[in-house]
């Protein structure tokens, strides 16, 4: 994903119906959301109207039905709307995000224990830019 994809709550709940369905119809994402969102069929084909436009999301005919596809990976979206979170809200310092994850109490004493066997793990970025 070469450009970052700003994407709205709902229209994150649209693509995740379709990364774990890899395709599926208006119907079927209205109907995967009806418990939690209550979307009118005309909101959801508005929706992914929309993210088709954006690229985000094609669409086949079969029959009757428009077929949609997300067009976008999860880590590639979740990575290009951290980057944009940590640029807008931290001047873009990942270790400012972090730290105020810890200083708000957003992250226990488990995740911690897990992020510093995780970062002990990883190789410096200058070892991982060399390879």
């Amino acid at each position: 994903m070469s450009r970052p994809q700003q994407l709205s709550d709902l229209q994150i709940a649209i693509l995740r119906v379709l990364w774990e369905r890899e395709e599926a119809t208006v119907a079927q994402v209205q109907d995967d959301l009806q418990a939690e969102r209550g979307l009118a069929h005309t909101t959801v084909a508005t929706l992914l109207s929309r993210l088709v436009k954006r690229g985000v999301v094609s669409r086949r005919t079969e029959g009757r039905q428009h077929v949609y596809r997300a067009e976008v990976e999860e880590r590639d979206v979740r990575r290009s709307m951290v980057s944009a979170l940590t640029e807008r809200l931290f001047a873009g310092d990942p270790s400012a995000l972090v730290h105020h994850l810890i200083d708000e109490g957003a992250i226990d004493a488990d995740e911690l224990a897990r992020l510093r066997a995780l970062l002990a793990e990883q190789p410096a970025k200058g070892d991982r830019d060399a390879d």
